[in-house]
């Protein structure tokens, strides 16, 4: 037994060799945002307040938010990304099996028939039986292999990274298709009224053309006008059709799922939106972090092509048992053993080493930069959409008041025919305009509770809890 000493005491010296060993290359420092002030610069009558991740729930439209919950299930899209996670830490753990001994075992039997050489000896036959453990491991001395581990880590946090940002994609998507469904719905319905009471003019107009007191252009113009509205109700059935099988495709579904899908009116977003503060929705973005995880790995590839320079120390041991017969295998006093150590060291490799490590640097600077890139095109992303948003709503709540207005000028109008100091044509042309005015708030609406989309994808709302980055220990 005494021939495991020489093995204990390599081992014991490697380990110790290790565990003083330096960490080869940088250390990665997650940058500072000095770009992000203390609020942003076009919130108008936002909150400071942090905003609700689950933002879809705040439009109170319940199958909205099934859909969306079905999307986050069955979306090939994000099942993809899942896959592209499992994947990236299967990685990391190949990396942090690297720092272990590699140990394997191994039975062996061995018949030899050997004829007589030349100096006469005779010939003869043999069996040897082994049975036997080795082991080899190399000392991580300069940090390569922990530099590795650093980088699988970051590599598995992007991936982390991209799933939540697909989700959020998912999510605004779901949302903004939803929404133009609702507000075709609401226009196909509406164009429809309107179509039948064009028709109704374009009967006055005819009459009255018949009769003397109107012109053929006037039919012309009031023809022309339900046949255009025809044509508008052919397009928006069809965009509906269209937007039922892109929901259900985001969804997870088949083509044709939603076809029985009953109208509804267009959500809208809560009267106070909480939109936090630009480091907030750095930190929360699943972009910047994939950004700022890149940034890590490259900085880690350094150390990773740095620690190549230096000498390779490793260790190889066997431990077997055996001899002619196979109850030798079972017998202590066969036992042998075997240790030693290997130096191993490139130092004369032309500059490969050194072109390695200035390429790692420079992807190292490039991918800083591409960190710089995200974050300033995320703050401008996200004081774009609340300036957008700002001018939605004062959009819709003009729309408003000007098909507020038009309904009671229809009404009136209506009065009018009716008391005989108006004629029915004027009554239905009044309301032909507020149905106009209607479709117009319609449209508003909609374009108000989509900038609210627009708003929460740039602040990088859509999934629970944010991808922590993993430790690099």
């Amino acid at each position: 037994m005494t021939g495991s000493r020489p093995a204990a005491l390599a081992a014991a010296l490697i380990g110790g060799l290790a565990l003083a060993g330096c960490m080869a290359g940088p250390n990665h420092v997650p940058p500072k945002n000095a770009e992000a002030g203390a609020a942003f610069l076009r919130a108008g009558d936002a909150q400071a307040a942090a905003p609700a991740a689950r933002w879809w729930d705040d439009l109170g439209d319940p199958l909205l938010s099934e859909l969306v919950a079905k999307g986050l299930r069955n979306a090939p899209a994000v099942a993809a990304a899942e896959a592209r996670v499992r994947q990236a830490r299967a990685g990391l753990r190949a990396s942090r099996a690297a720092l272990l001994p590699q140990l394997s075992a191994s039975a062996l039997y061995i018949y030899a028939d050997l004829p007589g050489d030349a100096l006469g000896n005779t010939a003869s036959g043999s069996d040897l039986f082994t049975l036997g453990f080795d082991a080899q491991w190399e000392a991580d001395l300069w940090g390569g292999k922990r530099r590795a581990v650093q980088r699988a880590n970051a590599e598995a946090a992007v991936a982390a990274a991209q799933l939540a940002d697909s989700q959020v994609s998912l999510v605004a998507e779901i949302a903004r298709s939803y929404i133009d469904l609702r507000a075709r719905e609401a226009s196909l319905a509406l164009v429809e009224r309107r179509l039948r009471l064009e028709r109704r003019l374009a009967d006055i107009a005819q009459s009255r053309q018949q009769g003397g007191t109107g012109t053929r252009q006037d039919y012309l113009a009031a023809a022309s006008r339900a046949e255009q509205s025809e044509a508008e109700r052919a397009v928006l059935a069809a965009d509906i059709a269209g937007l039922r099988d892109m929901l259900a495709v985001l969804t997870g579904e088949t083509p044709g799922a939603l076809d029985g899908l009953a109208p509804a009116a267009v959500p809208l977003p809560p009267a106070t939106v909480n939109v936090g503060d630009p480091a907030a929705m750095l930190k929360r973005r699943p972009d910047i972090m994939a950004a700022e995880r890149r940034l890590a790995a490259a900085t880690a590839r350094i150390g990773v092509e740095e620690a190549r320079r230096f000498p390779a120390i490793s260790l190889f041991g066997l431990i077997g048992i055996g001899g002619g017969s196979a109850d030798d295998m079972f017998e202590s006093s066969r036992l042998a053993s075997i240790a030693f150590p290997r130096i191993s060291w490139n130092f004369l490799d032309f500059g490969r080493t050194a072109a390695a490590v200035r390429g790692a640097e420079a992807g190292r600077d490039a991918a800083n930069a591409e960190y710089r890139e995200a974050v300033l095109a995320a703050l401008q992303d996200a004081e774009a959409s609340l300036a957008r948003y700002g001018a939605a709503r004062i959009r819709f709540g003009r729309a408003a008041q000007i098909a507020g207005h038009a309904q009671e000028s229809a009404g009136l109008q209506e009065v009018r025919a009716k008391g005989g100091s108006g004629s029915d044509g004027e009554a239905l042309e009044a309301e032909r305009q507020a149905i106009e005015a209607e479709i117009a708030e319609v449209n508003a609406r909609a374009g108000l509770t989509l900038a609210y989309v627009a708003l929460t994808k740039a602040l990088g709302l859509g999934w629970a809890q944010p991808p922590q980055p993993a430790s690099t220990r």
